[in-house]
């Protein structure tokens, strides 16, 4: 008997076994793969390591600072700030046809780009800010409002709007064409305010320290162990059967794995069309390069790019890729104290059709990745210097490549575009924590594992 059953190892998961884990609960996390880490991962191919899902973590504020995401996260799970080493970004951009937005984690230059590019809207740029910076937290009232509408009321420059939405989207929007006020906010900050910031090694120094916390606390790991099914009795969760056969008993039950993933899980068959699957997938080519970027004279941290004056946000149709924006990251690009090395990559991320993915044989998915990666990288190359002569090994994702490895339906990297924001379910002692909870990101993530392991699984 168990205290708590985690469903899913990745970051809020692994937060929230070390939360409850330090108050003495049995806790055990129950992971289908053979890694950890979900939809920020990490693995090794052809002598080369490779991040998943990491481009940057947001949220940073600087070493002291008492207040904000990272601080609580450091104080709840007693790490200090030189455990993650986290160095700043140099500087990223967001590019549309004849304006450039440059921003940093000095939260000034943002609001002089803005004076330089679109004047006339400073004034009501301002006070924009003032109403983000006032914003409180996620509420239910917050989730209905259309932060479109919003930021319309304030800012009457169309590209500026667009332009201000797109890295806020694709780093946190599970919604279609706009994002809940509450969420814009939260990204708004988080990106803008607070600011962007990568450790060195990478993904898998935050995936290492969590885990062996996790296990010098006592919790359980255990991998190669999906949930088959949620067991309930009633309206209550006795515990999980294993995809092996094994049934292990629990007082309750976090899951991790998506809103309308843990509701197929269960067996009593409520709830499980209670609300939509998102529809917002990636793909993403990597490319490893001779030489660091810095070599070429690129040295931006992170590009944001359209093509167009109208940013689209939206699952595309009609081919497996839409091509007219997206995202470019440097990993080299951050202020570390030495070199990542002799050699650079670049990431390029855009929007894909889960369906059109899903639906290739092996050989003609293999063949379209290798078709796409270039289509992918050509379209890059028209805001960034061509760095197609400098590669040396490549690899891509797609959405196959996310369901694979989370589960998620349709690849959805956000998860479903409505949110349990309290993370209660229809049964009184499941609960869900992640995405679909309502905060994204690394450090959203686990601070959803750590404030549905205080709210829900220490009160008794």
């Amino acid at each position: 008997m168990y205290d708590t059953l985690i469903i899913g190892a990745g970051m809020s998961g692994l937060a929230a076994g070390i939360r409850l884990a330090h108050f003495g609960q049995r806790v055990a996390i129950l992971e289908r793969h053979y890694t950890i880490g979900g939809l920020n991962s990490f693995y090794r191919l052809r002598g080369r390591d490779y991040d998943v899902g990491l481009h940057a973590l947001t949220n940073i504020t600087p070493k002291g600072t008492k207040k904000g995401p990272l601080a609580r996260l450091l104080r709840q799970l007693r790490f200090s700030w030189d455990d993650f080493n986290i160095s700043p970004q140099n500087g990223s951009q967001v590019v549309f046809p004849g304006a450039r937005l440059s921003f940093s984690n000095d939260t000034e230059l943002l609001e002089s780009e803005v004076a330089r590019q679109f004047p006339d809207q400073l004034h009501n740029f301002r006070k924009l800010m003032e109403q983000i910076v006032d914003y409180d937290d996620l509420t239910d009232e917050h989730q209905q409002l259309s932060a479109r509408e919003v930021v319309g009321y304030y800012l009457t420059e169309p590209m500026l709007v667009e332009m201000l939405f797109c890295p806020l989207m694709y780093y946190g929007s599970a919604r279609e064409h706009d994002m809940d006020w509450g969420q814009f906010c939260i990204m708004f900050r988080s990106i803008f305010l607070e600011g962007l910031g990568r450790p060195y090694a990478g993904v898998r120094l935050i995936l290492k320290l969590l885990v062996k916390k996790y296990r010098a606390l006592g919790g359980e790991l255990k991998l190669r162990s999906g949930v088959k099914r949620i067991v309930t009795d009633g309206g209550h969760v006795a515990g999980v059967e294993l995809e092996g056969g094994e049934q292990i008993e629990a007082r309750r039950v976090l899951s991790s794995a998506g809103w309308c993933e843990t509701m197929r899980l269960c067996d009593d068959g409520r709830q499980v069309t209670s609300r939509a699957s998102g529809q917002l997938s990636f793909c993403e080519a990597i490319a490893t390069l001779d030489v660091p970027p810095a070599t070429f004279d690129y040295h931006q941290t992170i590009t944001f790019f359209n093509d167009s004056p109208q940013f689209h946000w939206t699952k595309p149709t009609g081919q497996p890729c839409d091509l007219r924006s997206g995202v470019i990251c440097s990993p080299d690009n951050f202020g570390y104290d030495r070199p990542l090395g002799d050699q650079g990559t670049m990431r390029i991320t855009v929007l894909a059709d889960q369906d059109q993915w899903l639906g290739l044989e092996e050989s003609d998915y293999r063949l379209a990745k290798h078709r796409w990666w270039d289509r992918i990288v050509e379209s890059a190359v028209r805001f960034v210097p061509d760095f197609r002569s400098r590669v040396i090994d490549t690899d891509m994702f797609t959405p196959s490549t996310i369901v694979r490895f989370t589960g998620h339906d349709n690849g959805a990297v956000y998860g479903a575009p409505e949110k349990q924001l309290n993370g209660t379910t229809h049964l009184d002692n499941l609960y869900v924590c992640g995405t679909d909870q309502g905060f994204v990101g690394i450090v959203g993530a686990i601070i959803s594992g750590i404030s549905m392991a205080n709210m829900h699984c220490l009160r008794e």
